[in-house]
């Protein structure tokens, strides 16, 4: 299972980027760091009412590996586009705000993180692991400080006679 992890964090690594200029964090958990994410979870999903959180921590609870990718502090791309919301990028790069995520994000970084976190778990499929793409393990991590991502999303593997997140029923 780490072999495939570290297979996902090259795919990540080297995934086409906006300029080729890369922000992608990529970390690895296993043991007590992977289940201190999932007990999180567990913990968000407990005093949120979020069935959704209960679910998925138990998911990761589960899982041999978490794979953690995100996108890390940026500066706008310098195109003035106005994708991210500001009248320019100097505008967007003077902003920011600070929630479940933080931003403002430029909208070609957040591209990057999704061919990033697809080319992980393309990489994931093609060695016959089960994974799923967890948001909500992206803003466990943020709560714990494990990452300096502004938006992270969680990939938790798993191998067994059954793919244990196919079951999506709320709890």
């Amino acid at each position: 299972m780490l072999i495939v992890a570290k297979l996902m964090e090259l795919s990540a690594r080297t995934a086409p980027k906006a300029v080729g200029q890369d922000y992608i964090e990529v970390k690895i958990l296993t043991g007590s760091d992977k289940d201190a994410i999932g007990a999180e979870m567990v913990k968000i999903g407990e005093s949120s009412g979020s069935a959704g959180f209960t679910r998925d921590g138990k998911n990761v609870l589960d899982s041999e590996v978490l794979v953690l990718i995100g996108l890390l502090k940026h500066s706008g791309l310098g195109t003035n586009c106005k994708a991210c919301g500001y009248e320019s990028c100097d505008a967007f790069n003077r902003a920011s705000s600070e929630g479940k995520f933080h931003g403002p994000n430029c909208a070609h970084r957040v591209a990057d993180l999704g061919i990033a976190v697809g080319s992980a778990v393309k990489t994931a499929s093609m060695h016959n692991v089960d994974n799923r793409v967890m948001y909500r393990a992206g803003n466990a991590a943020r709560a714990l400080g494990v990452t300096k991502s502004n938006i992270v999303y969680g990939i938790p593997l798993s191998a067994t006679g059954k793919n244990i997140f196919f079951d999506r029923k709320q709890a």
